[in-house]
């Protein structure tokens, strides 16, 4: 297993009233992502179609969902094999047996489709065009465990990154689409506080990495904030965990917000994160974590 990888983060913007556009400057940033030496990229969610690619008023699909198996999908496998990259990004996936679609994140390597992570806890009236995914994905790779989880999975629902970690994660991936509201005074500031601090518990509290990427600009009636990054652990001289942030303008200035098009690449060392209370305490020779009796509680429905 490889400890040390280079990740790359992009603000993406994405028009529901032209896919042909979205797709064809994934594909560019793929490649670019490629020539600086990427062996991950990571996109924003719904980057694909456009978050609002479904008019709940009219009841209206903008463009058409994606399939895993689809012309698409395998269209970004051959550019994860031509460039040796691991490829992460959003779309609306329709199952090819069920006909349902999800709000999904496809995952696809150089050595091969991985399938879709489909999102657990849709939100708001996503829920009145996706169905609800059901299980977690984490990608075995040689960086080690990846885990991914969108948006409203990471900063609602703690449960999932646990999970993960608990699994052997290190990395864990958010492709998000979070707004800007700039009707809203002082939002830039409302909108960094909640979205590095969410992320910011999520490295301390289990001692991993997180990559986030968002979408940025308008799609049809939304304008998102961008602000794509990377999280991670920052040794100390001490024993404690502390959040660092590895690449994104929220590192450069922690009073802007980088809402323009463009990606974000650094390298980290995923070794030093320790998974700290899902490995053995050494007073006690046991993890810190009780799975076991958390699944009880579950059991005995308390």
């Amino acid at each position: 297993m490889q400890d040390i990888i280079n990740i790359c983060v992009v603000n993406f913007h994405a028009t529901c009233m032209d896919k042909e556009s979205n797709i064809n400057r994934i594909y560019g940033f793929i490649r670019a992502a490629a020539k600086r030496g990427a062996d991950l990229v990571l996109f924003p969610e719904m980057c694909v179609n456009g978050y609002d690619f479904y008019d709940c008023k009219t009841n209206r699909f903008y463009n058409t969902p994606e399939s895993v198996d689809g012309e698409f999908a395998h269209n970004i496998l051959e550019l994860a094999k031509k460039h040796e990259i691991i490829i992460v990004l959003g779309m609306a996936e329709e199952d090819d047996k069920t006909s349902k679609i999800y709000n999904s994140a496809l995952v696809v390597s150089p050595q091969g489709i991985h399938g879709c992570y489909r999102k657990i806890h849709p939100f708001g009236d996503e829920n009145l065009w996706c169905s609800k995914g059901e299980m977690p994905f984490m990608l075995e790779s040689e960086f080690g465990k990846i885990g991914i989880g969108i948006c409203y999975d990471t900063y609602q629902f703690p449960e999932l990154i646990r999970y993960y970690t608990h699994k052997g994660m290190r990395l864990y991936l958010n492709p998000t689409a979070l707004i800007y509201e700039v009707s809203k005074s002082h939002y830039e500031d409302a909108f960094l506080d909640y979205y590095l601090k969410t992320l910011g518990y999520a490295v301390m509290c289990n001692s991993i990495f997180v990559a986030s990427a968002n979408l940025v600009g308008r799609d049809r009636e939304n304008f998102f904030a961008g602000g794509s990054c990377v999280l991670g652990v920052k040794t100390t001289p001490f024993f404690e965990t502390q959040a660092h942030c590895y690449c994104g303008s929220v590192s450069e200035n922690p009073l802007r917000l980088d809402n323009q098009v463009g990606m974000s690449l650094c390298t980290l060392d995923l070794s030093l994160a320790t998974r700290r209370l899902c490995v053995e305490n050494p007073h006690t020779k046991k993890p810190d974590y009780r799975n076991e009796l958390y699944a009880k509680w579950q059991s005995d429905d308390i």
